[in-house]
């Protein structure tokens, strides 16, 4: 009966609250006790309930008043723009890449493959093993753990020719992740407001840490078997710029590898120019028909500055590659990226090196391989029966992604749209192109989605493009 009586107290006190201007005083709980027919513990109950719903508030020793309610509405954050001014970049929100979709959808659009590609086992009890250890509670050394950096060379060193003097392990320098390698050499080797030669189409993530640094594009078209050789020497000769960044192994998007003579030809402008190569060999893991051939193998002068990520290939969450560099471009890029980040965690690191030393290892990367020609050649023949408008002009040798070209004339950005309004979300290609896209343009990722889902993507994509 008591709670009855509450309930009708608050809601004839709501009903004049709705009426009442803010301030206004509310009736004494004596007068309310008369009104209600109800005990004065009654009313203080009430009352304690309109207070916590932030109706009304007492003010000790005065009385009880409306409280002035704020009217929820849009926020104001224009002061914001004139304080931060125009974005550095042309690029102010993620990248399709990094979206998180739902559950049921069908994602192609990831950069990453599929956690059951990777070496859960061997990851799960490298992280076990190097938290037991005093690694887990001290301080790594800024260019990283002596013993992986002796990997990482080692690594590079194994496809040096004869006569090529080999990367030593103070060449090596450990980082948290490809992408703030690269930040560090476009900042130490290129500099602000200089140019940079780079691949069209290429990774998005190198366009966006060289504008972050203020870097200069200057786009080389790169088709299947890479750039040609007289754009790179010509552009080097027109802008005077001192690096190239490309992606001679598995490119991303497209998955195309350079031929020797190509690699051969565009090292011998490098060192004609007194340039420096920087090259990204983010797939060096991720052969399928081909393996890879760093072109840093065969510079032993310091003109090829070496990037090598394990996180495709181990697990996004050890993010530990590493830059190989020869001389005082080395020292500059390990300033700034002590300047950055002081060191990379040395748990991570340890756990990295625990993996790839493992005899498991090679038996996973051969599984890999095997797993990822599965996907890329299933993805291939459904694209081809349920999705024929679609053009795959390269067939990638390695990486983890089909590039592939739709109809001219095709509103890329309302593919992308009307697939995701069906379930399936696919990344726009004009996010890997410097300058404005050379077609029209999808990148899928076959390594990332269920394969048994492959059939109903390339079938939604199909019916999209037949009705656009």
């Amino acid at each position: 009966m008591s709670q009855d009586s509450t309930e009708r107290i608050i809601a004839g006190l709501r009903g004049w609250i709705a009426s009442a201007p803010a301030g206004a005083r509310v009736p004494s709980n004596r007068a309310l006790t008369a009104e209600y027919g109800a005990s004065p513990v009654t009313v203080q109950k009430a009352m304690r309930r309109l207070v916590a719903l932030g109706l009304i508030e007492s003010r000790p020793g005065v009385g009880t008043f409306v409280r002035a309610v704020r009217v929820a509405g849009p926020v104001d954050y224009g002061w914001q723009t004139g304080a931060l001014g125009a974005p550095p970049t042309r690029t102010s929100v993620l990248s399709s890449t990094q979206r998180t979709v739902a559950p049921d959808a069908i994602g192609l659009h990831s950069g990453y493959p599929a956690v059951e590609l990777l070496p859960e086992r061997l990851v799960r009890q490298a992280l076990a093993r190097a938290a037991r250890t005093e690694i887990a509670l001290t301080r790594a050394p800024a260019a990283g753990m002596p013993e992986l950096q002796a990997w990482f060379a080692a690594e590079l060193g194994a496809s040096s020719p004869a006569g090529v003097v080999p990367a030593s392990a103070r060449d090596a320098l450990i980082i948290s992740g490809s992408q703030s390698g690269l930040s560090s050499i476009f900042r130490a080797v290129v500099g602000q407001g200089r140019p940079l030669l780079i691949e069209s189409p290429t990774y998005w993530g190198a366009m966006l840490a060289a504008e972050q640094a203020g870097v200069v594009l200057v786009p080389i078209p790169s088709g299947p078997r890479g750039p040609d050789p007289d754009d790179v020497e010509r552009a080097f000769a027109q802008t005077g710029a001192r690096a190239f960044y490309a992606q001679p192994t598995f490119a991303n998007p497209t998955g195309a590898q350079w031929p020797a003579s190509t690699s051969h030809a565009v090292l011998e402008s490098v060192r004609r120019h007194g340039a420096f190569l920087i090259e990204d060999d983010w797939a060096h893991d991720l052969g399928i028909d081909g393996d890879p051939r760093p072109i840093a193998a065969v510079d032993d002068d310091g003109h090829v500055v070496y990037l090598r990520s394990l996180t495709k290939s181990v697990s996004p969450a050890l993010r530990v590659a590493a830059v190989i560099a020869r001389g005082p471009a080395r020292e500059r890029i390990l300033a700034d990226r002590a300047a950055e980040s002081m060191y990379v965690s040395g748990l991570l690191q340890a756990a990295a090196l625990d993996v790839v030393t493992q005899p498991g290892w090679r038996t996973h990367l051969h599984g890999f391989r095997e797993q990822l020609r599965s996907r890329r050649d299933l993805m291939v023949s459904y694209l081809a029966r349920s999705a024929p408008l679609t053009t795959l002009e390269t067939m990638p040798v390695g990486g983890l992604n089909l590039w592939v070209r739709l109809p001219e004339g095709v509103d890329v950005v309302q593919v992308v749209r009307d697939c995701e309004l069906r379930g399936l979300i696919v990344a726009p290609g004009s996010e890997w192109f410097p300058a404005e896209p050379s077609g029209p343009y999808l990148r899928l990722n076959y390594a990332s989605a269920d394969p048994s889902r492959f059939a109903e993507a390339a079938g939604i994509l199909g019916s999209v493009l037949e009705a656009s």
